[in-house]
């Protein structure tokens, strides 16, 4: 049985889709997008919109029970592969321990033209 995740501390879902999905132990987010909840806009470097798509996928990840933690895969997706040492640096921040697995692939374009996107799938218990 899966159950819809829902929080206002991160970007509402505006199509079809939930941010965030519960079954069982698992815990998936929707890709998350860079926009701060408060202003509803993106920040302008990578630096910030790696950052807040994490702080959004954390928040996904908090409503469900989970933290960061849990995370044990993450998918990056870049609009320019050259941000990817950029993004690494702010990404390595937000894990303890053993790191989740990773994907991070270059993409043609993003929602909004964003900069970059996480998804994230934690296990908890």
């Amino acid at each position: 049985m899966k159950t819809q995740v829902e929080t206002k501390k991160a970007p509402a879902a505006i199509g079809p889709y939930s941010q965030g999905i519960k079954a069982g132990n698992i815990i998936i987010t929707s890709g998350q997008l860079p926009i701060n909840t408060e202003t509803g806009t993106f920040p302008d470097t990578i630096e910030e919109q790696t950052r807040q798509s994490l702080e959004n996928c954390k928040a996904v990840l908090e409503e469900a029970g989970a933290t960061m933690d849990d995370v044990i895969k993450t998918t990056v997706f870049l609009k320019d592969m050259n941000d990817f040492a950029s993004m690494n640096g702010v990404y390595e921040t937000f894990f303890n321990g053993v790191c989740p697995a990773r994907s991070a692939v270059q993409v043609a374009k993003l929602p909004k033209d964003a900069k970059i996107e996480i998804e994230c799938l934690a296990v908890v218990g």
